[in-house]
């Protein structure tokens, strides 16, 4: 079921999630709306962790949440930062984001000033490594009984 993006909805949803950000560290809070195909919206905001490598970013986090719920599939992604710079998505988030969106999935940035900026998600991460590029890639065999 496709439906339309309601993007001040999604820009309300993210904006509300980073308000429950946990970041002690960096004071950076993140908050962050998805669209499932379903229609139904998921959020997430970044908690960090004392060792940096254990925090979770809100795409992250939201798409994990989407995911328990049992979605797989995703319309549109929304970024919010209180800062006067928008901000997309890490590298991590976009790859992760990549697994379940389209290339042609629009992900935009707003923040606090009510600022916004969309990209698709091909414009974020060209050639990105997917299940459908695992899928069309030919399996070489470079067993030894191969070689021989």
């Amino acid at each position: 079921m496709k439906t339309s993006v309601d993007w001040a909805l999604l820009q309300q949803q993210a904006r509300a999630a980073s308000e429950q950000a946990y970041a002690p560290y960096s004071h950076f809070p993140v908050g962050v709306a998805i669209l499932a195909q379903s229609g139904k919206i998921y959020t997430g905001c970044n908690v960090e962790n004392a060792s940096y490598g254990g925090t979770t970013c809100a795409e992250r986090n939201a798409i994990a949440a989407a995911v328990v719920a049992g979605e797989r599939q995703f319309q549109a992604l929304v970024v919010f930062t209180p800062q006067e710079k928008l901000t997309p998505p890490c590298g991590i988030c976009r790859q992760v984001i990549a697994e379940f969106f389209t290339p042609q999935s629009p992900v935009a940035s707003c923040n606090h000033l009510g600022q916004i900026q969309q990209w698709t998600l091909g414009e974020l991460l060209p050639s990105a490594f997917t299940p459908l590029y695992l899928a069309e890639s030919t399996k070489v065999d470079t067993s030894a009984a191969a070689k021989s």
